[in-house]
């Protein structure tokens, strides 16, 4: 699954700079280490509280008899909230966080299907929120409590990293960004980073790619590196 964080930052630069903000991306990627595609809706909103991030992705990897792809294949979705009464004092920075993830996938055997859970994840803990002076570059820092249901974890924490560099290189409408995630699943160790590029061709409209990096995820052992093309529409 994607964990795709980019709106975030951009509405994240402009914490400080306005009382409202609010923007809604879709994605379209093509997984060329899985050969199927996926589909990301993402949202960000800025109120005087702080601010909501969603986002609901989709696989599309069911496939009949031919091959052909017939209907998604799992879905996964995660919401998370700051809340930040105190923005224009000395701690405006940082902010107390509660999310939710979890989700759902099927896969098919013969004469039937099969399926698996994400199980539900509640999280709850800090972000520190860091900034140039132009907003154009920026960076998250967030350490979470991370709660699964039905799953003990020997460490139960989240420790994670979004950043976003916006005009990189000087070059106008180039954007790098992405986030670093770390947690434990059981006795497991995981980690998943998603490195995005996307270049603004015109207005609402952008294209690039992301590279999944992941150790211990969705049950893949050890390390593995995940390529993919796409496309973002900003609403």
């Amino acid at each position: 699954m994607k964990k795709l964080l980019t709106s975030a930052l951009i509405a994240a630069g402009l914490f400080c700079a306005c009382d409202a903000f609010a923007q809604t991306n879709f994605q379209t990627f093509y997984d060329l280490g899985r050969n199927h595609f996926t589909t990301t809706m993402e949202g960000f909103h800025q109120d005087n509280w702080g601010n909501t991030f969603f986002f609901i992705d989709y696989d599309y990897n069911m496939r009949n008899g031919n091959n052909a792809v017939i209907a998604p294949s799992g879905t996964y979705m995660e919401i998370a909230r700051c809340l930040n009464f105190w923005q224009d004092s000395s701690l405006s920075a940082l902010s107390v966080q509660v999310e939710y993830n979890g989700g759902l996938g099927i896969f098919g055997i013969p004469a039937a299907i099969g399926g698996f859970t994400v199980n539900n994840a509640f999280l709850v803990g800090l972000d520190y929120f860091l900034h140039s002076e132009n907003f154009n570059n920026t960076l998250n820092l967030k350490v979470l409590y991370k709660k699964f249901s039905g799953l003990a974890s020997k460490v139960p924490m989240q420790f994670t990293a979004v950043w976003g560099l916006q005009d990189l290189f000087g070059a106008k409408g180039l954007r790098f960004s992405g986030f670093a995630d770390f947690w434990c699943e059981g006795n497991s160790l995981v980690f998943l980073s998603e490195p995005q590029l996307w270049y603004q061709i015109f207005d609402h409209c952008n294209i690039g790619g992301e590279v999944e990096l992941s150790y211990n995820f969705a049950g893949m052992q050890g390390f593995n590196v995940m390529p993919c093309i796409g496309t973002k529409w900003v609403f």
